[in-house]
């Protein structure tokens, strides 16, 4: 397997393989970038079909973290981790904690939180064999789970994408396509809903998308079709990689922005969507909601009003990587990867 001459290596600085024989877990850490501080990112758990796909996703996910923290001001570096495992199945009490071993053989050069495939209570068994953990309750009765501000700053990062995008300065009557109904995209379909979108929706597990449609009145249709929906903004907030070139031909949306990581399957797909005229919110910026919310917990004098405002800034910093790019007449994602290399340096 090549890690050094992989395409998508950008100089990070270790990749761990770990294994347990005991629990059969098979995870890769990978640490991008630390100059800003420890490297934190989420742990996903995905039945992936080789260790070589298993490879590519943590490795542009721990550089997406790296740019995420970096534009959202945070002291922070990035990292992410994977198991190579079907969340449904496979997860168990050991596997988790052999799981916790492997980070902290890191130092606390890495902190893992919840991702794909995890939840809070993951979160407490790897907590029991390393301190190196974010995303847990601080106080008994309270949730640590850093879903609902993710949300919440993919609904800012919208307030921005939609005025410069469509000309709006609301979203009344905003017809908004959701892609994944999971924790994040379940709240911001409440979120719009209450501020007057219509929504369609859409999600593998028919069940809690029949249930969450009724909740906010919106249609559904099926995954496959979700890019052919009439509507102002297509919302990815399932699995990463789905803006592919095709769909970059077929969506109908005027923008794109949503809670999904690494959505672009290609780079260029950012060039294809900026020539059809789509705006297209760089997801590390709109997603960032959740490490802002996770960093914050990670210290004693912890106040909700100050992460809320943190993760409110998602707005302003959408509107400069935006009036950036219409001055240069280029894609969004091409000025915010160069903003946050720029703030990597510093």
């Amino acid at each position: 397997m090549r890690v050094f001459d992989h395409p998508e290596f950008d100089h990070h600085e270790q990749i761990v393989f770990g294994s347990d024989a005991a629990s059969g877990l098979r995870a890769i850490i990978a640490i991008h970038d630390t100059h800003r501080g420890p490297a934190l990112g989420g742990l996903r758990i995905f039945p992936y079909a080789s260790e070589a796909e298993a490879l590519t996703d943590v490795l542009r996910l721990s550089r997406g973290m790296s740019y995420k923290s970096a534009l959202a001001d945070l002291p922070l570096g990035g990292g992410k981790a994977v198991i190579i495992a079907d969340p449904r199945r496979d997860k168990t009490p050991e596997l988790l904690r052999a799981m916790g071993r492997l980070v902290d053989s890191l130092s606390g050069h890495y902190i893992t939180a919840e991702d794909s495939g995890t939840s809070e209570a993951d979160m407490r068994y790897i907590h029991e064999s390393t301190a190196h953990v974010s995303g847990l309750a601080r106080r008994p009765g309270e949730s640590g789970d850093p879903s609902p501000f993710t949300a919440h700053g993919v609904f800012c990062a919208l307030q921005s994408a939609i005025r410069h995008g469509l000309g709006r300065a609301d979203m009344d009557g905003l017809r908004v396509a959701i892609q994944g109904i999971g924790h994040v995209g379940a709240h911001l379909a409440r979120q719009l809903h209450a501020a007057g979108a219509r929504l369609v929706l859409t999600d593998i597990d028919q069940k809690a998308l029949e249930l969450l449609a009724g909740e906010v009145d919106a249609t559904t249709t099926t995954p496959a079709a979700i890019f052919d929906a009439e509507v102002d903004v297509f919302a990815p907030c399932a699995m990463g990689a789905v803006l592919t070139a095709d769909v970059a031909k077929r969506l109908q949306a005027g923008v794109v922005c949503g809670a999904a990581n690494n959505q672009l399957a290609t780079p260029d797909v950012a060039d294809l969507l900026h020539d059809r005229g789509i705006l297209y919110a760089p997801d590390y910026v709109a997603n960032a909601g959740g490490v802002i919310e996770v960093e914050y917990q990670r210290h004693e004098d912890y106040s909700r009003k100050a992460v809320m405002a943190h993760v409110e800034r998602i707005t302003a910093t959408l509107d400069e990587i935006f009036e950036r790019a219409g001055n240069r007449g280029t894609s969004p994602a091409a000025i915010a990867d160069e903003l946050a290399r720029e703030r990597l340096l510093t």
